[in-house]
């Protein structure tokens, strides 16, 4: 969320920034309610200085009379102030944050800029094999059964494709343990102000999974109960940055991918998931420095699985509301000949932790708001697409990454006789 001085002060970067991200806001019917706001408070201010005045002493008839009249403006203006408040408070949930300078402009997907490519896209003398029918042939997974039992897009992963999740899943959580982060396993069950403080309200409802229980919902990722896990705390400023690898199970309705990748591992309601998460100080630069080091460690990963990748720097248009600088990692899939995005990595600055009031105090004893950022670290089943199809052999078996080798036990994955 931003702050209302902000917008005031920046409020034509303000509105381009929302024009660019394709969002509707309306900033002056903001403006005039703070005006408002301001008006009131400052109102309710000389009335409560007059009562304590006349409180001192003893009360004559006319002092009571004028009591009576201040605190029946007082409830006027007040409950006043509470709707001012009420409707402000909605339409600032609905300002997106302001891209950095070096974003690039674009409406949508064709706006982004590839950065970096790596890794050399293998080339089969056989028939390629989709993960689907690598999965169905080595008895690696059961879509049919899972929709059975779980609904549309539900599976269930076997055999070595089981034992494979868990490695890749250890082996990423274990690296980045390594490199000093914090090791957590998050809730997957949260309060609605963790999805508001994330940046997933209000404008990703109808992706996310409302249970019965009164404000209790399905995590779509650990970014989302990691980030709050200090909101309403004031941290110290030596203290940070705090970085975090979370696991958790995640959900996702997927609403808005209606008739998208409808076969296969590709688009599935849950999937298990490392998350990197960091709290830093209100500073870009250290911001910019942190964000490239959440690169470098997905990027590892996928180049310790030998696996093609791709980095986009994500336009305005395709970037989310609360980023203000956002890199997706795309790995090599051979049967959509294309890349598909495995990481997304988010510099949020001070929007997640204004909505979920984290704060650090500075060596001269004033608070500021945090900054937030996030990156995936790994994503299965979805990775295990890229694993299958990039490692398929001509006999129908699937070579094992030589990193999860001794992890998994075997180093190939073979066709049942």
């Amino acid at each position: 969320m931003l702050s209302l001085d902000y917008i005031r002060t920046n409020k034509e970067k303000v509105i381009e920034a929302a024009k660019n991200k394709n969002r509707k806001i309306d900033i002056d019917t903001i403006l005039k309610l703070d005006d408002q706001r301001r008006e009131l408070i400052q109102k309710i201010q000389i009335l409560r200085e007059e009562r304590n005045k006349t409180s001192h002493g003893k009360p004559d008839e006319k002092t009571i009379a004028r009591g009576k009249k201040i605190k029946e403006e007082l409830k006027k203006l007040e409950e006043q102030l509470a709707t001012c408040n009420s409707q402000l408070e909605t339409l600032l949930s609905f300002v997106p944050n302001v891209p950095l300078p070096e974003v690039p402009v674009g409406k949508d997907e064709t706006g982004n800029v590839e950065t970096k490519k790596w890794g050399k896209i293998p080339k089969f003398d056989f028939e390629l094999k989709s993960h689907l029918d690598l999965g169905l042939s080595l008895d690696l997974f059961d879509l049919e059964r899972g929709s059975k039992v779980s609904g549309f897009r539900g599976y269930f992963l076997k055999n070595q494709a089981a034992q494979l999740q868990f490695a890749i899943l250890f082996y990423v959580f274990q690296k980045l343990v390594k490199k000093g982060y914090t090791p957590i396993i998050a809730p997957s069950i949260v309060k609605g102000f963790t999805l508001f403080g994330s940046g997933h309200l209000p404008w990703g409802g109808k992706e996310v999974y409302k249970l019965n229980d009164e404000d209790s919902y399905l995590s779509a990722t650990a970014e989302i109960p990691v980030t709050a896990y200090y909101s309403n705390e004031i941290l110290n400023e030596k203290d940070l940055p705090r970085k975090f690898v979370a696991f958790s199970p995640c959900f996702r309705s997927e609403a808005g991918a209606y008739g998208k990748d409808t076969k296969g591992l590709y688009r599935v309601h849950e999937f298990w998931k490392i998350e990197q998460v960091i709290i830093s100080k209100n500073n870009v630069e250290e911001a910019k420095q942190l964000h490239e080091e959440l690169q470098k460690n997905c990027e590892e990963i996928l180049q310790d699985f030998n696996l093609p990748y791709r980095v986009l720097l994500m336009c305005t248009g395709d970037m989310g509301e609360p980023q203000i600088k956002k890199y997706d990692t795309e790995t090599w899939m051979p049967s959509r000949q294309a890349y598909g995005e495995t990481m997304s990595n988010s510099i949020m600055g001070d929007f997640q932790t204004r909505r979920l009031k984290i704060k650090y105090r500075k060596k001269d004893g004033s608070t500021e708001y945090c900054f937030s950022l996030n990156n995936t670290a790994l994503a299965s089943p979805r990775i295990l697409i890229a694993i299958l199809e990039n490692y398929q052999q001509k006999d129908g078996s699937v070579k094992v990454p030589e990193v999860l080798q001794q992890l998994v036990g075997f180093k190939e994955i073979i066709p049942k006789k």
